[in-house]
């Protein structure tokens, strides 16, 4: 009997393990495993009393063992039959689980309002379906996904971070030397550089045609200041707007040290023949800071920072044309070679928020068109939740998997971004262990297919509640109408049904790996 009481808690121990895990227990069922569990208890209490008023009778001593095999038979029997009833309700539990589980494949669901919102996230939630750590390790599709994972993308990824501690570090080389050569001018003082974009955000991995992107932000010279006028062209996040220069006063500095003219109050005469030219007779176009004199501006600056730091660098420099950023091409003595652009941007107060020199649409720009960019507020946003994720999130390998599996056509990476990002705010950071790779990768597809169905996927940074406090935006920001960034499958029906045909392509895709 005691072997036969060893084998019933082995088995129990084998069932409760994958079982444990649910979160979604179905209350009626908890309530009657409750009452079970208290007459248990309650038969236990009796006969154990029944058990100490006969053990203090006088009986004989073949008696009392009599007493005590039958009552050890009895508590055997009951502690049997209760493993039956808790094995039976365990299994009834697992099967409405799975059914909970086919039922919720419809995927997640997005909306403007907030009362819609808070739906939305209790959808979100209630569409993760969490495994244990032992489950998952020994989930063959995730077996299947680490190998493929290992195979194609950890090199890349990789590479990709390698590349982007060597790009800023000769991009900071590159900086420091053409700030020396502007001290002695009167035209723009280059500030602080910064990796934007998917390399730098950590989801992006190594391809032939990767381009390690920099921010470089522009701060007046001495006697100008610059005003930002946003224009009615373009729609947040991407409005149109002009820089404004405009001279101020260095009279004080004039009579206090006496290395300057006063723009403002000097004859341009007099100001040209004793002094350097200002940003307003070489950068501007009338009185706006134009885009294209500033490209090439920075280029040839470029250049002659290049020369004095080449010798220290382990690669050759080759500026490519462009008329609104300055494109390098870094070839290292071992052949391999790297591509880079700068932006040049104007920050607009304290928000993050800066105008970039990257072009705008074809006809509806001029060259003192600069844009409005939110590039900043995705880098810190991804920054933000590295440090509040788990050790070795799976947020980014999400991406990284998907990215790769997808064929750029309608659906773009993009897309996959802002669906990670509106998941990364709906669901707690535990959610994203790298045990849940596999279930995190199922509610990025969930919510896309949805999204796809309503033929509506909202901007992160726009209208959104949900965006981190660490993360700074403008009012503007904040109180704006949410922008469907797919407004063109709404308006085109093949666009839609291509982009239908992209997401299924994509899903057999990551079906076949786990295969």
């Amino acid at each position: 009997m005691a072997g036969g009481l060893a084998l019933l808690l082995a088995m129990l121990g084998i069932v409760l393990q994958p079982l444990k895990v649910s979160d979604h227990m179905d209350v009626a069922m908890e309530q009657w495993m409750q009452q079970r569990k208290e007459q248990e208890v309650e038969l236990m209490t009796r006969l154990q009393q029944e058990f100490a008023e006969m053990m203090q009778e006088p009986q004989s001593g073949l008696f009392r063992r009599d007493v005590v095999f039958a009552t050890w038979d009895l508590w055997q029997f009951g502690a049997f039959a209760g493993g039956l009833v808790l094995l039976f309700g365990l299994f009834w539990m697992a099967m409405e689980q799975d059914f909970d589980e086919c039922d919720s494949s419809s995927g997640l669901s997005s909306s403007s309002s907030e009362e819609e919102g808070e739906g939305e996230e209790q959808e979100a939630v209630g569409a993760v379906h969490w495994l244990s750590p032992e489950q998952q390790l020994d989930c063959p599709g995730r077996r299947a996904l680490e190998t493929f994972y290992q195979q194609h993308l950890w090199g890349p990824v990789q590479d990709v971070a390698h590349t982007c501690k060597v790009v800023e570090e000769l991009a900071g080389n590159l900086l420091h030397a053409c700030q020396m050569l502007s001290l002695t001018t009167f035209l723009p003082r280059l500030e602080w550089c910064i990796g934007v974009g998917s390399v730098f955000e950590g989801w992006r991995y190594h391809r032939q045609d990767t381009v390690y992107r920099l921010l470089v932000l522009l701060k007046p010279p001495p006697g100008h200041s610059f005003r930002l006028k946003l224009g009615t062209g373009g729609e947040l996040p991407a409005r149109h707007g002009r820089v404004h220069v405009k001279l101020e006063c260095m009279c004080e500095r004039e009579q206090l040290l006496g290395d300057v003219l006063c723009f403002r109050h000097h004859s341009q005469i007099r100001v040209r023949r004793y002094q350097r030219p200002g940003l307003l007779h070489t950068l501007c176009t009338g009185f706006y800071l134009d885009v294209e004199k500033t490209a090439r501006w920075f280029q040839l600056f470029v250049r002659n920072a290049w020369d004095m730091i080449a010798a220290e660098q382990n690669c050759q420099l080759t500026v490519l044309p462009s008329s609104h950023s300055c494109k390098l091409q870094l070839t290292c003595d071992s052949g391999r070679t790297m591509h880079t652009e700068i932006m040049l941007g104007v920050q607009q107060d304290n928000s993050g928020l800066f105008m970039g020199s990257q072009e705008a649409e074809a006809g509806l720009s001029s060259s003192t068109t600069w844009l409005e960019s939110c590039a900043l507020q995705e880098l810190l946003f991804f920054r933000f939740m590295a440090r509040q994720a788990p050790q070795g999130s799976c947020h980014l390998t999400c991406l990284q998997l998907l990215t790769y599996l997808l064929e750029d056509s309608v659906l773009s990476s993009v897309h996959l971004k802002t669906v990670a990002m509106h998941l990364l705010t709906l669901l707690p950071p535990s959610a994203w262990c790298p045990e849940h790779l596999l279930e995190r990768l199922r509610d990025v597809l969930r919510y896309l297919h949805r999204c796809l169905e309503e033929k509506q996927l909202h901007h992160f940074l726009l209208g959104n509640k949900r965006v981190p406090r660490e993360v700074p935006l403008p009012a503007a920001f904040q109180t704006a109408s949410p922008l469907n960034l797919f407004q063109r499958l709404a308006q085109q029906p093949d666009a839609h049904a291509q982009a239908l045909r992209e997401f299924t392509e994509l899903q057999d895709r990551l079906r076949s790996l786990l295969d």
